[in-house]
């Protein structure tokens, strides 16, 4: 069994200088990558003496694949469009048999699509707040909703459709917001109680083997997993008060109308145990493997309920939500791309057991 792998990073990049093809949103692509996360990525992989490649996930994956025969795929692809596009290359890899990072192809369907996740959750017992889909827009709203509503597409990522028109206050607002919505991003409109307390994300590593493949096993719980700080993310003083919209994901971390990062968030201890709970089982859930990232609002009683996951968090160093909450621990950046390697590899029995 080898020590060192030929590892091929997967990943849609985001081009700043082209414009946005017509017909398609104003935040489109806006989740896609740089090429700086890419080059990061390959750094702290090549750590630990493996050589990396990056592949382009786009049209030409399937052919560049045979021609690198990569051993490994380090996935942070977002798919070329669809109601599951962030499960094209997972299903892709499984085709071709290659191994991959993180969670796998019914995972990353389901997650990218909010209200089957909220079905899901609810079912399963976990706190959602009351929500409800709109294919056409002309459905009639459930006489239990009361205003103010938020409303956003039902199958997007990264903020994609939310701004300062997401929180609606009027049947008038509603109907104008869930129209645009599914003209604009040809998808259902999600509509849900607006959430008036405070907000955090919980990212986690990990699963039932962590201690046996991670090069940190000391991370982790008895259950295998390890929850970094809560992250709280404070938009009541960003361009959107009180909306975690596309344009505040995409500030650098720190101007005054950006939203305000706290790591770790001060919170009880008996919140942060509740909100740490219910990331792993949001994540246990959905069956998503190794890491991810749930956000979590307080409603207007203070009581948690699930927002969504995100079974491929961004991992953009020193930016993204996941990487912020790693460094408020000290986790160093190639360390936490290592353990998110490891940790699938034993999966897929790369790895021999210690």
């Amino acid at each position: 069994m080898k020590s060192h792998w030929k590892i091929a990073v997967i990943a849609n990049i985001k081009n700043k200088y082209e414009p946005i093809p017509e017909g398609l949103p104003p935040d489109a692509f806006s989740d896609y990558d740089s090429i700086e996360t890419i080059d990061a990525i390959r750094a702290a992989l090549e750590v630990d003496g493996h050589t990396t490649t990056f592949i382009h996930a786009d049209r030409t994956l399937p052919y560049a694949l045979q021609e690198y025969q990569p051993d490994f795929c380090f996935n942070i692809a977002e798919g070329l469009g669809g109601d599951a596009r962030e499960a094209q290359v997972p299903a892709l890899l499984e085709i071709l048999e290659i191994p991959y990072t993180a969670s796998r192809v019914l995972a990353n369907a389901i997650s990218l699509d909010k209200t089957l996740t909220k079905r899901i959750w609810r079912d399963n017992g976990l706190p959602v707040s009351q929500f409800q889909e709109f294919t056409t827009g002309n459905e009639e709203l459930e006489a239990t909703f009361e205003f103010p509503l938020f409303v956003k597409p039902s199958r997007e990522g990264t903020g994609m459709g939310i701004d300062a028109k997401a929180i609606v206050y009027s049947q008038k607002e509603l109907n104008e917001r869930i129209h645009y919505l599914i003209k604009t991003y040809k998808q259902p409109a999600l509509v849900e109680t607006f959430l008036s307390g405070r907000e955090f994300t919980v990212g986690i590593l990990g699963g039932s083997e962590a201690k046996v493949y991670s090069k940190n096993p000391t991370w982790y719980d008895e259950k295998g997993y390890h929850c970094f700080p809560i992250l709280e993310l404070d938009t009541s003083h960003s361009n959107s008060p009180w909306v975690y919209d596309n344009e505040a994901k995409s500030k650098d971390v720190g101007p005054p109308e950006s939203p305000g990062y706290f790591c770790p968030a001060q919170i009880d201890s008996v919140l942060e145990a509740e909100l740490k709970r219910l990331a792993i089982r949001a994540h246990e859930t959905i069956n998503a493997l190794d890491v991810s990232r749930t956000d979590i609002r307080l409603d207007k009683h203070g009581e948690p309920q699930l927002i969504e996951i995100n079974t491929l968090p961004g991992i953009s160093p020193n930016y993204s939500d996941l990487c912020l909450q790693a460094n408020a621990e000290g986790i160093a950046y190639a360390d936490l791309v290592l353990d998110i390697l490891y940790l699938a590899a034993g999966r897929w029995g790369l790895i021999k057991e210690k």
